[in-house]
């Protein structure tokens, strides 16, 4: 019988940390080890990067975390899966390989899965529709950024069957980078829906990485949600089998806890419909999943059923949506609400005023309002910050929002101070559309091996 394969979570987003995966490769924990870091506007980003500079556009951490983790991942035989090549995962696999070089890794291959940006084949497709609105999608093609499609597993397969020990993608589904490994090392079949749904919950459950080991699971004020030695959160590891029999757990001496709780938190995180969690690779039922604890930091996972995957592929379309322009500044003491709202409707008089319009305006009294809007939070505090941003589609009106915000150190009421740089942010808007799985064809291209 084989035996189980070890996956490990590097990351959980883009700007995670690196320790973490660190630690795993230094122990030579797992046989893979996997980093997601594409959230549903970075891609987006990484294209706008890309344009300013061709060899730009995948994830800026990503040359940090291969010279930490490449050293080790060789000498133990782990192989990397990653999206962080994000609008440009060959520029990405460049990238890797020039670091591989400089750390004396110079036989090392990297592999690049291209064909999720359908930017081209939305634009030939006017009448596809936005699955948020019912609009076709030519309403906002003028304004279209950027167009990925969530890639599956087959697409990840075609790189770890080049036998390249790197392997980075583009948009690929979280649990499908994941799912991958496991079907390739075991054969697994785009039929066995069994497999393919522990595969599926396994990946679901391993992609926020310290998510899952208690990292948004802790609250002091709730004793059973304490999490022990935070400040070394280790991140969770699978071991699955040939079988599908899939166990949870984390490397030994790491802080956190994995635990039927922090499971079932992250089960249902970020799930639609239980019953039918649709991915690239199959329609997952999360319904009958059991979480077992077998032991201390470990979870045994079972139950989850599957449906064949969809004949349509999701696809976020970015579109620019002008921008937003902020700024803020600082009031303590005696009446420093008052001031901080004194200043607010002192700086939206001065850009009404100056003639500027904006779609909407938003005020923060940070520490006081801001999450939960006014009069909600409790007694008035000593100090406060205000932030103020507005969202327009001209640049001169949002660069006038943080220009006058600044200019309250001396033209507003007293005390204001600390105000921070003008800030100016393109709003990146995102639709959804489905297009027929057919029409998109990931390839890939490998790099490196023997200079």
């Amino acid at each position: 019988m084989t035996a189980a394969l070890r996956i490990g979570a590097g990351a959980g987003f883009a700007d995670d940390r690196i320790e973490p995966a660190l630690a795993m490769a230094e122990a030579g924990a797992v046989d893979y080890l996997v980093f997601e870091c594409l959230a549903e506007r970075t891609v987006a980003r990484e294209v706008l990067a890309r344009r300013a500079d061709p060899d730009a556009g995948f994830n800026p951490h990503l040359r940090d975390r291969m010279e930490a983790v490449l050293p080790a991942c060789v000498r133990h035989g782990i192989r990397i899966v990653s999206n962080m090549g994000g609008a440009n995962p060959t520029a990405a696999a460049k990238a890797t390989v020039e670091t591989a070089r400089m750390l004396g890794l110079g036989n090392l291959r990297c592999a690049a899965v291209t064909g999720d940006d359908v930017t081209d084949l939305v634009r030939v497709h006017p009448d596809l529709t936005v699955m948020e609105t019912g609009a076709p999608i030519e309403t906002i093609l003028p304004q279209m950024v950027s167009a990925n499609a969530y890639l599956g597993a087959d697409a990840v397969l075609l790189g770890l069957r080049t036998g390249a020990e790197v392997v980075l993608t583009g948009r690929v589904a979280d649990p499908s980078l994941f799912l991958a490994p496991a079907m390739h090392a075991f054969g697994w079949a785009p039929v066995d829906t069994g497999l393919l749904a522990q595969g599926t919950v396994m990946g679901h459950l391993l992609e926020c990485a310290a998510q899952l080991t208690g990292g948004c699971f802790a609250d002091p004020l709730r004793p059973e949600k304490y999490v022990p030695d935070m400040a070394d959160i280790g991140n969770p590891i699978a071991e699955i089998g040939r079988d599908g029999a899939l166990t949870l757990t984390k490397l030994p001496g790491t802080g956190g806890r994995l635990d039927r709780r922090t499971a079932t938190e992250q089960l249902l995180y970020e799930v639609h419909d239980p019953a039918a969690y649709i991915t690239p690779d199959c329609v997952l039922d999360l319904t009958g999943v059991d979480l077992l604890e077998s032991g201390p930091d470990r979870v045994r996972v079972t139950g989850a059923r599957a449906r064949q995957a969809p004949d349509k592929l999701k696809v976020l379309v970015a579109h620019a949506q002008g921008y937003i322009g902020e700024g803020q500044v600082g009031y303590a003491g005696i009446g420093a609400v008052e001031r901080a709202r004194l200043a607010a409707e002192v700086v939206k008089e001065r850009l009404r005023r100056r003639g500027f319009v904006y779609d909407e305006m938003r005020v923060d009294l940070i520490g006081c309002d801001s999450l939960h809007g006014g009069g909600s939070g409790p007694a008035a505090p000593y100090e406060v910050r205000l932030r103020i941003a507005g969202r327009t589609a001209s640049r001169k009106a949002a660069q006038a929002v943080g220009f006058e915000v600044r200019a309250m150190h001396v033209n507003g009421p007293t005390g204001g101070g600390g105000g921070s740089v003008p800030i100016v942010r393109d709003v990146m808007a995102i639709s959804s559309v489905l297009i027929p799985r057919a029409l998109v064809r990931p390839q890939v291209t490998v790099m490196g091996g023997t200079p």
